[in-house]
């Protein structure tokens, strides 16, 4: 490893390359439980294209592995490092490049702010839709890396629908531009779509050109409590079929009410089973809500409480984004992420009860219930091996039912290390083989975040 070291500082600015295994250690890992780090050899921090194309060519010169990383946000141990490797901090590649209001794109690079280029983005009457709950610290190439979704996609969709192009350092240092800046084209394969959600084991991300959309305005919530996650179910299934289109549909199960409410004092209902959140941006938001209110009151809601203004309607949101914090209280947790079809939702709450329930676990539930996406989130205590043994098989019994009842083992967390199992489960031998096939045209010698997704 001397040599690998001795290389990069030459070839690299001061402050770029660092070595002290505190240092290191600090960036071993991302946010995930369950999920082996590596020792890592050295951790470095380009600043530009040719940086990263000089480690790269470094990498592939000495046969070297290489984990790319963002803010390290994740939860599925993408960014994890294995031993020997460099770890590849694209944090200070942090700059928006452009940002045309005309052509509705701004080209960033991967260590820029979800939120910062949000908030650029408002500052131009536009929007940049893709809103994880980390959003004020995960970076745009992290999102990508992951395929992020977050709580607007049930209107707006995920990160794969904003990238319009990428530019990638590949394993042996070549640039490769994909895609396009124009608002069509299809020329050739779709290698940028492809590189969406490739968690790093592709190429390295430096540059992205993103699509944006008009600023839709604030949003009017509604919240409906439900005595059942039955009623709430088919409340999501009365709203959809009936032709709206929420710019946000989020549930909360009891668990998570009772922890939200124990940590804010908010006064949620604690007498529901379900509670659920529906918004709407743009006109006809009053009349929107109303109709959806009679829609949740039929399903068997048991009350409806639109909000009367932005003020409101922000407070009702805040109950939402505390629920992974409000958990994260009761102890040591492990985030699940299984999408179903809307139509399963129900099911698969009430699944995840009955796991919890055998497994003597509590598991609250949180969903963007509008795509199927829920998050049961597995608390346990960390010290009593007795309790994370069972804490890792009510992790996989919710994998197993989310596939039994037609969704998938990831809607935006990604594989990972923790879900890669799963993966090849969900795909099947034949799927699982082009992957491999796939990996191998970008990656003939493996060293690209190797352990990860396939």
């Amino acid at each position: 490893m001397g040599e690998l070291v001795e290389r990069l500082q030459r070839g690299l600015p001061d402050g770029a390359v660092a070595v002290d295994p505190d240092v290191t250690g600090a960036y071993a890992r991302d946010m995930a439980g369950f999920c082996d780090a590596g020792e890592p050899a050295v951790l470095v921090f380009p600043e530009t294209v040719e940086q990263v194309q000089f480690v790269m060519r470094t990498a592939t010169e000495l046969r070297i592995p290489v984990v790319p990383q963002g803010a390290r946000t994740g939860l599925s141990g993408g960014a994890n490092a294995v031993d020997g490797c460099i770890l590849l901090s694209m944090t200070r590649m942090n700059r928006i490049l452009h940002l045309d209001p005309v052509e509705r794109i701004a080209v960033v690079q991967p260590g820029v702010v979800n939120a910062e280029l949000s908030r650029a983005a408002e500052a131009q009457q536009l929007a940049y839709p893709p809103d994880p709950s980390s959003w004020e610290s995960c970076t745009i190439g992290g999102n990508i890396g992951t395929g992020a979704g977050g709580l607007c996609c049930v209107k707006y969709g995920v990160t794969s629908e904003y990238v319009l192009g990428l530019d990638v350092v590949l394993a042996d240092g070549r640039l490769l531009r994909t895609g396009r800046r124009t608002a069509k084209g299809v020329a050739g394969y779709d290698l940028t779509r492809l590189l969406v959600g490739s968690e790093g084991t592709l190429g390295v991300v430096v540059e992205a050109v993103l699509a944006l959309r008009p600023a839709p305005g604030p949003q009017l919530v509604l919240a409906a409590e439900f005595d059942s996650v039955d009623a709430a179910g088919r409340a999501v299934c009365e709203v959809m079929a009936a032709g709206f289109t929420p710019s946000l549909m989020e549930l909360m199960d009891a668990t998570t009410v009772r922890a939200v409410n124990e940590m804010t004092r908010m006064g949620l209902p604690e007498s529901t089973r379900a509670l659920l959140l529906v918004a709407f941006d743009g006109p006809d938001q009053h009349d929107r809500l109303a109709a959806v209110g009679e829609l949740c009151t039929a399903a068997g809601a048991t009350g409806v409480v639109p909000a009367e203004d932005r003020a409101e309607s922000e407070l009702l949101l805040q109950a939402r984004r505390l629920a992974l914090p409000a958990l994260e209280r009761m102890g040591t947790t492990m985030i699940d992420d299984v999408a179903v079809p809307r139509s399963a939702l129900a099911a698969m709450l009430n699944g995840v009860a009955e796991i919890s329930d055998r497994h003597g676990l509590t598991i609250g539930v949180v969903a963007h219930a509008g795509d199927g996406n829920t998050h049961p989130v597995v608390i346990f205590d960390a010290q009593d091996p007795e309790q994370v043994e069972r804490a890792r098989v009510s992790f996989d019994e919710i994998m197993a039912l989310g596939l039994e009842l037609g969704g998938t083992v990831t809607g935006e967390h990604g594989i990972g290390l923790l879900k890669r199992e799963w993966l090849a489960r969900e795909l099947g031998p034949v799927g699982l083989e082009l992957q491999r096939q796939i990996k191998a045209v970008f990656d003939p010698l493996g060293l690209l975040n190797p352990g990860k997704m396939i």
